[in-house]
């Protein structure tokens, strides 16, 4: 069965800056499944030095990722970016891919080279999980600049003349967080990235030249990220379709009895992805739902379904883009899903000892809540604090806290809905009672007899016999009566002739 898979990218606009031509977003393409990675807007492009868009990262400081950076920035741990490719030679992300392949029979056989509608996807993804930055570039020096243009003190020793303390504070904390205060620093800039491309296509770049399906790209990116050493996995494309092909079970199940972390985009209504769509749905996988720039549940860029676990921001993003460019505006939960293996990277980083459910459980347990109290269909469990998930101080449970209509993890969904080898559950108990009283029979109302025919003898003699009775009876006391009394006559008789 063939259903339209939509990949789609930002668009470019020209600005000040070096900027590439402006291209088409969305794409649709017959594949296996119907797959959408994250919409992602307007875009503007800037050139390398990217001095101006350290800044614009709002979510650095807004969802405590800075103050987690206090413990650590990811080192030793390794993300697999499933994506179109990542372009590793991008100032930002310099020795930061430190290995890759491509799973389509179309990419370069190390991941690097963007492939399908939207090849310079996996790169912005990239950039905002682990991009360190880089250093800044001289300005060239002009030869009119007046001295009182520079940043010296002033005679007078005026405080306009210097930074405030609080604005360096505050500037120290994002502008030393990677390799220089230029260009995109992700969540876990100490970490390293693995780059899995795969081929999805659109109008533009038609289906995979190479013939793999997306049924088949899927679990044998997933197997490969597990077997060169991924921790946490990035998986920012989704479906529009809650169900998966049955191919992609063991892999995902692999992925869980190795002990990875997966985090998956949970779609975009402005993409089609009305519902959370697969990956996202499957047992284990954490679907990150999107946020707007104020922190409140995204109408396009996000969607709704009891998979979402985490809300994290998805509108107003930056991002590196192939050939030394820099998106600063764009949108969609692929870029909400990048931010929340950060986190997931951090809380490796500190706690090694971490089963990968006891990883999510700290980024749900410390999310802040929002819409309906408790766990909702929009915010999931809360919104993403990446400070506390880092931070706090909490008892974290072993079991799996994170799961849909009560299916945990891959292993049970297994043996529950595909092998449908599992004993029916035993009958319940019957709960204990007092003895019960006996039943009350209903009232009977009587019938009334229909009366008894004439013609028939037996009523007959029965009635003439006890009349009979009756008869004979009467006659014998009137005889003992009479007889009683001649005889009290006769005596008197006697006495008185004596």
């Amino acid at each position: 069965m063939k259903h339209p898979v939509i990949f789609s990218a930002p668009t470019t606009s020209s600005t000040g800056y070096r900027a590439s031509p402006p291209r088409a977003v969305a794409a649709v393409v017959a594949l296996a499944l119907s797959l959408a990675a994250a919409v992602v807007g307007p875009v503007d492009t800037a050139s390398a030095h990217g001095g101006e868009i350290r800044d614009r990262e709002y979510w650095l400081e807004d969802y405590g990722i800075t103050e987690a950076w206090e413990d650590t920035k990811g080192a030793g741990v390794t993300v697999a970016v499933i994506d179109s490719g990542v372009d590793g030679s991008h100032p930002d992300l310099e020795g930061v891919v430190t290995g890759g392949t491509d799973v389509s029979g179309a990419g370069a056989p190390d991941g690097q080279r963007g492939i399908g509608e939207v090849p310079e996807h996996g790169t912005l993804v990239a950039s905002l999980i682990a991009g360190r930055g880089h250093e800044a570039e001289e300005p060239e020096a002009s030869p009119s600049a007046s001295p009182s243009a520079t940043a010296s003190p002033s005679a007078t020793g005026s405080p306009s003349a210097t930074a405030s303390p609080s604005a360096e504070a505050e500037e120290s904390a994002v502008q030393a967080a990677g390799r220089g205060p230029d260009g995109v620093v992700g969540v876990a800039p100490e970490s390293e990235l693995l780059a899995v491309s795969l081929w999805i296509g659109g109008e533009s770049s038609g289906a995979n030249p190479a013939g793999v399906s997306i049924d088949d790209q899927i679990p044998n990116a997933v197997r490969w990220a597990v077997d060169n050493g991924a921790s946490v996995i990035n998986m920012s494309l989704g479906s529009t379709s809650p169900t998966w092909p049955e191919s992609w079970d063991e892999a995902f199940l692999y992925a869980e009895q190795n002990d990875v972390v997966i985090v998956a985009a949970a779609g975009n209504r402005a993409g089609g992805s009305v519902q959370v769509g697969a990956p996202a749905t499957m047992p284990g996988v954490l679907a990150v739902g999107g946020l707007d720039a104020e922190g409140v549940a995204s109408r396009e860029s996000s969607s709704e379904g009891i998979s979402i676990g985490i809300a994290a921001p998805a509108e107003n993003l930056v991002g590196a883009l192939p050939g030394d460019l820099y998106a600063s505006k764009w949108s969609g939960t692929s870029g909400a899903a990048p931010l929340v293996s950060g986190v997931a990277a951090l809380i490796r980083a500190k706690y090694p000892d971490l089963t990968a459910p006891q990883v999510i459980n700290r980024i749900i347990m410390t999310a802040r809540d929002a819409g309906i109290p408790g766990k909702d269909t929009i915010y999931g469990h809360g919104i993403l604090d990446a400070a506390a998930a880092v931070n706090a101080d909490l008892a974290v449970p072993e079991e799996r806290l994170l799961g849909a209509g009560g299916v945990v993890s891959m292993a049970q969904y297994i043996e529950t809905y595909r092998r449908g080898d599992v004993p029916p559950p035993p009958p319940p108990e019957p709960t204990p009672s007092e003895e019960p009283l006996p039943d009350i029979p209903e009232p009977t109302v009587p019938a009334a007899a229909e009366p008894a025919s004439t013609t028939t003898s037996v009523p007959a003699f029965i009635v003439f016999g006890f009349g009979g009775l009756i008869l004979f009876i009467l006659l014998g006391g009137t005889y003992q009566v009479i007889r009683v009394y001649r005889g009290g006559r006769d005596a008197e008789t006697d006495s008185n002739g004596s």
